[in-house]
């Protein structure tokens, strides 16, 4: 534990939840895992819903600042877009894992609303974060940026569900490249 129970059962949350979605998220099992009382969890979330709520929005607000940093570290927009993909292929990466909002996403009639909202803005984030970087690399106008963003998005989150259900990490770069190919993604 890093004496930071909050963050540590958020870390342990998190990778729970990428492996086994909002069903997977249980109180015993994390306390286990973080070195505390199940009883202790409940101080810092009375449910499960907060507790996957706060996994959810800090999951979104992470992938905002990555999403930015990426732009900001890149020479130009296109590059940015094309490590795009990486953001999603860490997680594969990391024992097989998937997105939390991707595999919440799976799961969106067993969570509850709040959860939903921070699972919603998951998707939101990056398909805006597409569209403005689309557009700023001259790839689409502003009225298909849009479509262009969801597709792209919809595509990358396919290829990590694919690629997980093969536990093949490969086949997930195939499909990064056949999209490329087809010309859905920039190359």
């Amino acid at each position: 534990m890093s004496g930071n129970a909050r963050e540590d059962i958020l870390a342990a949350a998190k990778l729970v939840a990428q492996a086994h979605g909002y069903a997977g998220l249980n109180f015993r099992d994390l306390a286990a895992q973080v070195g505390i009382k199940a009883a202790s969890i409940y101080y810092y979330f009375p449910s499960k819903a907060e507790l996957a709520k706060a996994v959810a929005r800090r999951y979104w607000e992470d992938d905002a600042a990555c999403l930015e940093s990426l732009l900001q570290n890149s020479a130009k927009p296109i590059d940015a877009l094309r490590r795009y993909p990486e953001t999603f292929r860490w997680a594969l990466e990391n024992d097989n894992r998937i997105c939390l909002c991707s595999f919440m996403s799976a799961q969106f009639d067993d969570i509850p609303d709040e959860v939903k909202t921070e699972v919603q803005a998951f998707a939101d984030v990056n398909v805006a974060w597409l569209k403005k970087t689309l557009i700023a690399a001259k790839i689409v106008t502003p009225k298909e940026a849009e479509k262009r963003a969801r597709a792209i998005y919809s595509g990358i989150v396919g290829a990590q569900l694919v690629a997980r259900s093969r536990a093949d990490i490969s086949l997930y770069d195939s499909l990064i490249e056949s999209y490329r190919a087809a010309g859905l993604f920039p190359g």
